[in-house]
């Protein structure tokens, strides 16, 4: 064989043809094979001439030298098929390492290390080591199957794999596909299939700065929370060790508060959905939000929509919950005048999607939004004289711990106090 060809890498379908051959103890055809490949760091000349040592060829007196150890052919047939012909390709052999363990006393360590596997056994012998890792052999496997599932390192497989794998049980399903959404029409667009620890700062900052400048404040903060999401759960499993947001400078947007609608345009807004075309649903989920000052994602919520309990309507205190959102707090809100003729008739609302809801009321309304009808209604519990702590209940404030602690209103003060807001005609 020439010297180059001690140097020959071979690509994964001429590396499967060489085992094949060596397996079926064809050195000849080895020789052409390795002859032809293309040069690269494959030592082919090497698997070629183990292919013709008999075990003599590997005398036991000559088990180890220059830092590595020999394997007999009797020894490597104990080894599992695979490994058998990585071992014939390594020449018989695996690296030895000499340790000094005390004073009077050395350790050996013999170390294997190719296609994913990673074995090592130590002795306080050449053969105690040998035996220590043949057993270990026995049930080695590379580290793609001992992980289960490999972690990806692209930005877009990593990211889908944090939303299946850790944010899907964490989150309602309504954020979980907000996120998706948010991904696939933002980020998996622009870093595709980018190494994620080849994303910088600045391109982190392109995005952001990208929505904001299309006046989407909200979007660019979710945006951001994102991303930050996944670069966290990046640096957790040792894909990148630092988060490229944390160089990026984010002023969350300016929420503006809501501005209560007047009571012509209170009528108005269910003339207008009746005259749009909007169905029953769309007036059931605006007289919710007006009259009983739900917040958004309260009238739509997944498990626990709002509902008719006696004289009141229980609704999902989104607002109030403990740290890791598995106890849910409900609040109960007097069923008014107002809201009576708009009640489902088996008591449990059915919102549209909020989206939509959205659109009809920006165009019953223009110039108003959803959230508008929440703060009418605590607009009105003011001006109809609601005391404070019974308007704190029913739109689901939050009065500090001590207060929250020892304050529990009976329905009666609640219903006597929901009772002042049928003057609102």
């Amino acid at each position: 064989m020439q010297g180059a060809i001690l140097q020959l890498t071979l690509e994964k379908r001429e590396r499967r043809e060489l085992l094949r051959i060596v397996d079926e103890k064809k050195p000849d055809d080895a020789e052409l094979l390795a002859a032809i490949f293309r040069p690269h760091a494959f030592d082919a000349a090497r698997a070629v001439e183990n292919l013709t040592k008999t075990q003599d060829d590997t005398p036991q007196e000559k088990e180890s030298e220059n830092g590595v150890v020999y394997f007999t052919d009797k020894e490597i047939k104990t080894m599992p098929k695979k490994i058998q012909r990585l071992i014939i390709l390594e020449g018989k052999r695996c690296r030895l390492r000499t340790r000094q363990s005390g004073k009077d006393s050395t350790t050996y360590q013999i170390r294997f290390r190719r296609d994913g596997y990673d074995v090592n056994a130590c002795g306080v012998t050449i053969e105690l080591a040998k035996q220590n890792f043949l057993e270990k052999l026995k049930t080695a496997k590379p580290k793609a199957e001992q992980a289960g599932d490999a972690v990806p390192s692209t930005f877009s497989a990593f990211a889908l794999y944090h939303f299946e794998k850790f944010q899907k049980e964490k989150v309602s399903k309504r954020h979980y596909e907000n996120s998706v959404r948010l991904f696939n029409r933002y980020l998996a667009p622009r870093f595709k299939e980018t190494p994620i620890n080849k994303i910088t700062p600045s391109d982190c900052k392109a995005i952001l700065d990208e929505v904001k400048e299309q006046g989407k404040g909200k979007t660019a903060d979710d945006l951001h929370s994102l991303m930050n999401g996944i670069f966290k759960n990046a640096i957790a499993h040792a894909l990148i060790a630092r988060n490229p947001l944390a160089l990026v400078l984010h002023i969350q947007h300016e929420k503006e508060n809501g501005e209560a609608i007047g009571k012509d345009d209170e009528k108005r807004l269910f003339d207008e959905f009746r005259r749009l075309g909007y169905g029953e649903e769309f007036e059931r989920a605006a007289a919710f939000a007006l009259f009983c000052g739900l917040r958004p994602n309260e009238l739509l919520h997944e498990k626990h929509p709002p509902q008719v309990v006696g004289k009141f309507i229980k609704a999902v205190n989104s607002k109030r919950h403990n740290k890791d959102k598995t106890k849910i707090e409900f609040k109960i809100i007097p069923i008014i005048d107002r809201l009576r003729p708009f009640l489902p008739a088996d008591g449990v609302l059915r919102a549209p999607n909020l989206d939509m809801l959205r659109r009809a009321i920006k165009k019953a309304l223009p110039g108003h939004k959803l959230y508008d009808l929440r703060t009418t209604f605590y607009t009105r519990c003011d001006e109809y004289g609601v005391a404070p702590p019974a308007r704190d209940e029913f739109v689901g404030h939050s009065s500090g711990v001590l207060t929250n602690t020892y304050r529990d209103l009976s329905d009666e003060y609640l219903l006597n106090e929901g009772e002042k807001l049928n003057k609102w005609v």
